[in-house]
């Protein structure tokens, strides 16, 4: 009998129990969420575009004069100074021309004295009928032949000194020489086709940038519509990355934009100037340069960690309204500066966004905003 009591009660015990138990159950709690508050900022919008280094000048040195290289005056990979003597090609031949062009002019000017007193004579017989017409006349023809031939043996004597002068090869400009592709003995012939060396001026240098059309004609229409303003005299200054990641010490300007388009590229050139004084760029190098684009007055920025993407790839970030529900909100997001991303569309001044317990919500759900603070960044490290 009371085993079968005690059968009887022991559900019933169990299930107040249970009942007692649910009443004790705590009512769930609205989730604390971290919120940024949207504000705007003015920032100095870049661009890191690829580019490669070329000499400020180049002159290819080929002999004006053919004959057989005497003397080598540089040494490779040196600098050089503009007029200075590289090369000395065997001058006997050009001084034998020259002193023979001058030998032919003074005879020709001592003959013209004689020539000369004998017109003057004619004219004067001339003017009383004491010699005919045509005596004059072929003497005053043989006058002024001698001067011809005097005027043409001039020229002679010019160009003779000209091609005496081009056995010394000498710089055009001042810059770094390369290696000599000649030596001495050797046999060269005028404006032939393989140069004899090469000299590059390095210092300021040339950086060219190729810049895409569609880039460029979309930082004109930010700059048209007023997104972006113009930086001043900073607008053309130009950073150099190295190809090592480091920084280049000194600022380059931006010379001018080609208006040529590269039909295999799509893109136009950027040419910039950098001074060079300890030789780190050499011609050819590969750099990224940083061309400023202007100053966007009201940019907002929003941390990387805050933005999602949905399945497409489109970027959207958690919101809490005026109701202090969770929304998502779609957004378009320019490019990265540092760790934050430039939002273009999609957030306005004052919105809260989500930045730390979105593990814990769900689009509609009621959520207590908290703002983020420095001091919370530094403990979630």
């Amino acid at each position: 009998m009371r085993i079968k009591l005690m059968l009887i009660l022991f559900p019933l015990l169990f299930a107040l129990f249970l009942l007692g138990c649910e009443k004790k159950k705590p009512m769930p709690q609205i989730p604390e969420v971290s919120v940024i508050k949207i504000d705007t900022e003015e920032i100095l919008l870049t661009t890191e575009l690829p580019g490669r280094t070329s000499p400020y000048k180049i002159a290819e040195i080929r002999p004006q004069v053919s004959g057989i290289i005497l003397k080598r005056y540089f040494t490779e990979g040196s600098n050089v100074k503009a007029g200075e003597v590289l090369y000395q090609i065997d001058p006997a031949q050009y001084k034998a021309a020259y002193d023979n062009a001058k030998a032919a002019l003074s005879r020709a000017e001592a003959n013209l004295q004689s020539v000369k007193a004998k017109y003057e004579r004619y004219q004067e017989l001339i003017k009383v009928n004491a010699i005919s017409k045509q005596e004059f006349d072929d003497v005053k023809a043989q006058y002024e032949q001698t001067l011809s031939e005097i005027e043409a043996l001039k020229a002679q004597v010019r160009n003779a000194q000209i091609n005496l002068g081009y056995t010394k090869i000498t710089a055009p400009i001042s810059g770094r020489i390369g290696k000599s592709n000649v030596t001495e003995g050797a046999l060269v012939t005028a404006y032939q086709a393989q140069e004899l060396t090469r000299i590059q001026q390095l210092d300021p240098i040339y950086v060219d940038i190729p810049q895409s059309t569609k880039e460029l004609r979309e930082l004109e229409k930010r700059l048209e519509q007023g997104r972006l303003k113009y930086a001043g005299k900073e607008q053309n200054k130009v950073k150099l990355i190295l190809e090592d990641g480091t920084d280049y010490p000194l600022e380059g300007t931006l010379q001018f934009k080609d208006v040529t388009v590269d039909p295999t590229t799509g893109s136009v050139t950027l040419r910039a100037i950098f001074p060079n004084p300890k030789g780190i760029l050499l011609p050819g190098m590969f750099v990224r340069a940083v061309i400023r684009e202007g100053i966007n007055k009201k940019a907002i920025l929003v941390p990387q960690q805050v933005v999602f993407r949905d399945t497409k790839g489109n970027p959207f970030v958690y919101i809490v309204d005026k109701e202090n529900k969770v929304q998502i909100r779609p957004i378009q997001v320019d490019r990265t500066i540092g760790d934050r991303w430039l939002v273009s569309e999609g957030l306005e001044v004052g919105e809260q966004v989500v930045i730390e317990g979105v593990q814990r919500i769900m689009p509609g759900a009621q959520v207590k905003p908290v703002p983020y603070t420095e001091q919370k960044k530094e403990q979630s490290r």
